[in-house]
């Protein structure tokens, strides 16, 4: 199948980020205006870490993974709707498209706090209380996001988790707090750090 190819152009790729910034702006400010708990998680998170320690060291992420509590979800659904979102359910998962015209693939998703995302993970998701406070919106706390992403520990949470390493943000001091099978996948990252 052929690819159509449009020009190069450093200003697109400006917009694609100042996208999910605003889409999670906008969703945050609707959750906190409701008065929902709620942290940010995934690559947002991650990012927002790294920035702590290298700007130059973060990556971009398109969508918007937030957490809340199940009980929450009419609220939530309210709230997001309120400010343009528009609630589907893809592959199970809850997610708020931006506007009618949006795409799932850069929409925000929701996780559940205190619920496995996947029957096979070996723990539950964080609980929006263990998160931390940024200038823009609160985020799951360090510990909280390195569960998560050995939980889900696909390419791209590996990843997440090689740059947190590489920035000394996750060591091997982690591992005793650690359920073994976390303690594994961790220690496969540490372990060989270049993949």
């Amino acid at each position: 199948m052929a690819v159509e190819l449009g020009e190069f152009s450093w200003q697109r790729m400006i917009e694609a980020v100042q996208a999910v910034r605003e889409r999670a702006l906008r969703a945050t400010a609707a959750l906190e205006k409701a008065g929902i708990p709620y942290a940010m998680a995934g690559g947002n998170a991650v990012a927002a870490w790294v920035s702590r320690v290298d700007r130059a060291a973060v990556r971009t992420t398109q969508d918007v993974d937030i957490l809340v509590r199940r009980s929450d979800l009419e609220a939530v659904t309210a709230a997001l709707e309120g400010a343009g979102f528009v609630r589907a359910t893809v592959t199970d998962v809850v997610c708020f498209i931006d506007g009618e015209r949006g795409s799932p693939r850069d929409a925000v998703h929701l996780l559940f706090a205190g619920e496995k995302v996947r029957e096979s993970y070996p723990v539950a998701t964080a609980d929006v209380d263990e998160r931390v406070e940024a200038d823009d919106y609160a985020i799951v706390s360090l510990e909280a996001l390195v569960r998560m992403k050995l939980n889900s520990f696909r390419r791209k949470d590996q990843v997440h988790l090689l740059d947190l390493i590489s920035l000394g943000l996750v060591d091997a001091s982690w591992l005793p707090r650690l359920v073994p099978d976390h303690a594994s996948r961790l220690t496969q990252l540490l372990a060989d750090p270049d993949g």
